[in-house]
């Protein structure tokens, strides 16, 4: 899969590409611009008008990301941190068609290959057959022959939704949570331990400890006298 040049449409297209779907665009294109630019985050105007034209279209037919929702859902199904619906996967799956055009004709023919093939098969559209004829299919095309020369357009296809779905997901709210993540978090540091300190003949004078390892005094400002030494 493609991949955006910065994180900054990554986090873009799950929070923004809802709303373009959302409105299609039928709330007042200033309600929608007012939505998406409380987010501010040092666009240029170049960039800002390019998001705009973006979120102005819409790429997938509405039975397309039926299709799209669906298979998200059976790549990574709904669990106790959240759902593909919490992370707005299909949103951030239409943002990126129209990001990357280039993604468009592989999208688009994938989609209408599970509807042939499934009709073929068991007589129905992709979306009304059963969940085990669904998965059946996929099976088909998510484990390829490691031995083959080349894939056929089916498993890359499958490739391409999967990179999207769990690139939709774990950089959403819900799969950030799944994932631990908890970013830079202020701890408590009481100085070199003892025995690192004593493992290269060093200890610290003990007049100095509680002046800056004393935690209960980790919020006071520093002073010092007019020689320039450390009084609090």
């Amino acid at each position: 899969m493609n991949r955006r040049d910065s994180i900054r449409s990554l986090f873009l297209g799950s929070m923004a590409g809802g709303l373009a779907l959302e409105s299609c665009v039928s709330e007042p294109e200033a309600a929608i611009e007012q939505k998406i630019w409380e987010y501010q985050y040092g666009r240029t105007p170049e960039e800002q008008a390019y998001d705009e034209k973006l979120l102005a279209q819409q790429f997938f037919e509405n039975s397309e990301l039926g299709k799209i929702k669906r298979l998200a859902n059976l790549i990574l199904p709904p669990n106790e941190q959240g759902n593909i619906e919490d992370a707005n996967v299909p949103q951030f799956i239409e943002f990126m068609a129209k990001d990357f055009p280039s993604i468009q004709t592989q999208m688009r023919g994938g989609l209408m290959w599970l509807d042939n093939h499934t009709n073929k098969t068991y007589g129905n559209d992709f979306i009304n057959c059963s969940e085990d004829q669904q998965l059946q299919v996929l099976d088909q095309i998510a484990y390829p022959d490691p031995d083959a020369s080349e894939q056929k357009q089916e498993v890359k296809f499958f490739s391409l939704v999967r990179n999207l779905v769990m690139t939709g997901y774990f950089t959403s709210e819900a799969g950030i949570k799944e994932l631990g993540y908890q970013g830079n978090q202020p701890n408590v540091w009481d100085g070199v331990p003892e025995d690192v300190l004593k493992d290269h003949g060093m200890s610290y004078d003990k007049s100095w400890l509680p002046k800056f390892v004393d935690q209960s005094k980790r919020n006071d400002q520093a002073q010092w006298d007019e020689e320039g030494n450390l009084i609090t």
